[in-house]
């Protein structure tokens, strides 16, 4: 098996940070990476979503673990491998919360396959959380008069 994580600490709540994660349609607001996407339901176990990536073929993933407001669990099956990310949030004060992505890469295949595709697929979690919480952030700041 393979896997990599990262987090950052935020003064979002982690309903802000979950209103944009249950928001499919929204996620190219904080994920540079995606082009378009496509869901087949609502933001519940076994919905399957349709990334498509401004650099890469599409990517098919299903909701195996959705526990709001502070975990999902996404999944995508590849030949001998699976790929599962956990994207958390929780508090660690009255004032800050951790997000967190971890991907981890199992099945037959993953000692060898993990090492050279993990990195590529995980390599712009520290921008695509800093974007994601920059934007709950701001969702939940007083307006300005």
């Amino acid at each position: 098996m393979w896997s990599c994580e990262h987090g950052v600490v935020t003064t979002a709540s982690p309903d802000a940070v979950w209103r944009l994660w249950a928001d499919v349609a929204g996620w190219g607001s904080w994920n540079a990476d995606i082009k378009s996407i496509d869901v087949d339901g609502p933001f519940e176990v076994g919905t399957v979503i349709v990334m498509n990536p401004a650099s890469d073929d599409p990517v098919r993933l299903r909701l195996s673990e959705v526990q709001p407001p502070e975990r999902f669990v996404d999944e995508a099956e590849l030949d001998d491998i699976v790929v599962r990310t956990t994207h958390l949030v929780g508090r660690i004060d009255a004032e800050h919360c951790r997000v967190s992505y971890r991907m981890e890469i199992d099945g037959p295949a993953a000692d060898e396959l993990g090492p050279r595709i993990g990195p590529a697929i995980s390599g712009d979690f520290p921008e695509t959380i800093a974007a994601l919480t920059r934007l709950a952030e701001a969702a939940a700041a007083p307006a300005r008069p």
